[in-house]
């Protein structure tokens, strides 16, 4: 990264600073504030390993503050992208197939409008217990009504909607 994608330029120049204070007897202190602290520490008892290494830092500094930034907006949850938006990284859960009520109305509505809890066994692929679960929460709801059918006798649940 260079030092037109920094976005904090307090801290690039901060850094540039503190690395300065390195030539005059206290180096490290910009890879201390960056968040190299072993090196950091190498730093400040080898006067910059012997001032070879604070010089070479001079060159390196914009992408130890980048990657420093970096590390914290992941600590914080938010993207590593160089824009100033904030978008935080998430896991987005789309379901694969329809919900289960979905699937209740749909079989509902291609057997003109009624349902049996068989019906609904067939349709959804889950158990009699659950089907009639389901239907009892609707009807609790009064989304949908109750009855025998008149041919078979077989309890009977009615979508007036569809």
């Amino acid at each position: 990264m260079t030092i037109k994608n920094n976005q904090n330029k307090d801290r690039l120049v901060a850094s540039y600073i503190l690395c300065g204070a390195g030539f005059f007897g206290i180096a490290g202190l910009h890879r201390l504030y960056n968040g190299k602290t072993a090196t950091g520490l190498l730093w400040l008892f080898t006067c910059g390993l012997f001032y070879m290494g604070q010089i070479f830092d001079l060159l390196i500094i914009p992408n130890m503050v980048d990657e420093y930034e970096e590390k914290l907006r992941l600590k914080a949850g938010l993207s590593v992208g160089i824009s100033n938006e904030r978008i935080f990284i998430s896991q987005v859960y789309k379901p694969t197939e329809k919900p289960f009520i979905v699937k209740l109305i749909e079989a509902a509505e291609a057997n003109g409008g009624s349902l049996t809890v068989t019906q609904g066994v067939k349709a959804t692929q889950t158990s009699f217990l659950e089907v009639e679960n389901a239907l009892r929460e609707m009807l609790k709801s009064n989304h949908i009504r109750i009855g025998n059918d008149p041919i078979s006798g077989v309890v009977t649940y009615y979508f007036d909607e569809l």
